[in-house]
């Protein structure tokens, strides 16, 4: 089991950024796929990015393509989420996850392919 802590959220103003950081512990990081998904409130918890073990890979939700990118650092047992131009929209809970399925560009953006989770960091972005 990977223990995964997000870090990074707070408040900022439309066309603003931030950077939301995961922190992985226990199990072996440089093997797994880690993502990124979200909760608005009221909404059901969407994926917002992913990224392979190697880094080489990634995959985005449409709403976020040419703003937000993923990467990782497997020395550091970390993957980081540059969230660019963000709008209200995009205001919600965002939380980390890892897979330990193998990657698959068809399954890496379904909730069900994520073995362990964090407990989330909050993204609120005013107009």
């Amino acid at each position: 089991q990977v223990h995964l802590v997000e870090s990074g959220g707070g408040l900022v103003q439309a066309g603003g950024s931030l950077r939301l950081s995961c922190a992985a512990s226990g199990g072996t990081f440089s093997s797994i796929t880690m993502g990124w998904f979200r909760q608005a409130l009221g909404k059901e918890r969407e994926f917002v990015a992913a990224v392979h073990w190697s880094g080489g890979r990634t995959a985005y939700a449409d709403s976020v393509k040419g703003r937000f990118t993923i990467s990782r650092d497997n020395a550091q047992n970390a993957v980081y989420l540059q969230m660019n131009n963000l709008t209200p929209e995009d205001t919600a809970v965002y939380y980390c996850a890892a897979s330990r399925s193998r990657w698959l560009y068809s399954q890496v953006a379904q909730n069900s392919e994520y073995d362990d989770w964090g407990q989330g960091t909050q993204v609120t972005v005013s107009s």
